[in-house]
C-alpha cells in the first residue's frame, strides 16, 4: 500500500512588536528646562548691561577730563583779559581829563594815543567745545551725577549772560568810534600804527584834532562814560566766572577722582 508522503509544513510564527515605550517628562523636568534657558539669557542681559554701563562710564569720565581742559583754557584766557579789562579804567580817566582839560590844544599826542585804543578793545571767546557736544549728540545724559550735571549747566548758564554784557559794551564800542570820527583825524591814527608789529606808537608833536567845539567833544565824553561803566561791570563778572571756573575744576577732580 503506497502511501503518499506527508509533507510537513513549517508553521509561521507570528512575531509581535512591542512598541518601545519612552517614560514621559515630568513637570518638574520641563521646569528645570524653562529654568536654564531662563537663567542663560538672563545672565547674557546682564553681562551686556554690565558692559554697556562700563562703557558709559568710561565715556563719561573722558567727557568730565574733556570739560576740565575747557575750564583751565579759558582760567587761563579770563586772567589775561582781567589784566587787559582793568588796564582799560586808567586809558578811560586820562581820555576824558584830556578832552575836558583847558589846555586841551596843547595835549594832541595823548589825545590821539589814548583816544586809539578803544578801537582795540576785544573780547574773548570763551571755550565751549566739549559742551557743545554734549548739546548737539545728546550725550548730557552720561553724566549720572545730579550735582555734576546743575554745576556745569549753571557755570555755562552764567557765560551766557556774560555774552550779553560783551554784546553791549561792543554797542557802546561801536557808538565811541562812529562819535570819534569827527573829533580825531583818521590819517594821524593811521600813522601810528606800526606794520611790522600792529603796536600803537604815540604820534610826535602836538597834532590837532579835527574839531574844539565843546558839543562833539563831551557826546564823545558821554560814550567814554558809558563805556567806563560798562567795563567796571564786565569786570566784576569776569573775575566771578573766573572763580566759579577755578571751583568747578577743583570739583570734578575730586568727584572723579582725578589729579
Amino acid at each position: 500500500m503506497n502511501y503518499l508522503p506527508v509533507h510537513n509544513k513549517p508553521h509561521r510564527i507570528m512575531e509581535v512588536h512591542h512598541h518601545a515605550h519612552t517614560p514621559r517628562k515630568k513637570l518638574t523636568h520641563y521646569f528645570w528646562e524653562f529654568l536654564m534657558l531662563f537663567l542663560a539669557v538672563f545672565c547674557g542681559f546682564l553681562a551686556e548691561y554690565k558692559l554697556e554701563q562700563t562703557i558709559e562710564k568710561h565715556r563719561e569720565k573722558e567727557i568730565i577730563i574733556s570739560l576740565i581742559e575747557d575750564l583751565k583754557t579759558d582760567t587761563v584766557l579770563i586772567s589775561d583779559q582781567l589784566i587787559r579789562l582793568k588796564s582799560n579804567k586808567g586809558i578811560f580817566d586820562s581820555l576824558v581829563n584830556l578832552l575836558t582839560s583847558p589846555g586841551i590844544k596843547e595835549t594832541g599826542a595823548d589825545l590821539y594815543y589814548y583816544g586809539r585804543w578803544p578801537f582795540r578793545f576785544s573780547f574773548i571767546k570763551y571755550t565751549d567745545r566739549t559742551i557743545q557736544q554734549l548739546k548737539n549728540a545728546g550725550s548730557y545724559r552720561l553724566i549720572k551725577s545730579a550735582t555734576v550735571s546743575d554745576s556745569i549747566l549753571k557755570y555755562y548758564s552764567n557765560l551766557e549772560q556774560l555774552y550779553d554784557l560783551q554784546d553791549q559794551i561792543n554797542e557802546r564800542l561801536e557808538e565811541y568810534i562812529a562819535k570819534s570820527r569827527a573829533i580825531f583825524d583818521p590819517l594821524v591814527f593811521e600813522s601810528m600804527v606800526d606794520d611790522a608789529t600792529n603796536n600803537i606808537t604815540k604820534p610826535t608833536g602836538n597834532p590837532p584834532l579835527m574839531t574844539y567845539e565843546r558839543k562833539p567833544i563831551y557826546d564823545l565824553v558821554s560814550v567814554i562814560h558809558n563805556l567806563k561803566s560798562g567795563n567796571r561791570s564786565i569786570v566784576r563778572e569776569i573775575l566771578a566766572r573766573y572763580n566759579e571756573g577755578k571751583n568747578l575744576i577743583q570739583f570734578l577732580k575730586s568727584k572723579y577722582r582725578l589729579k
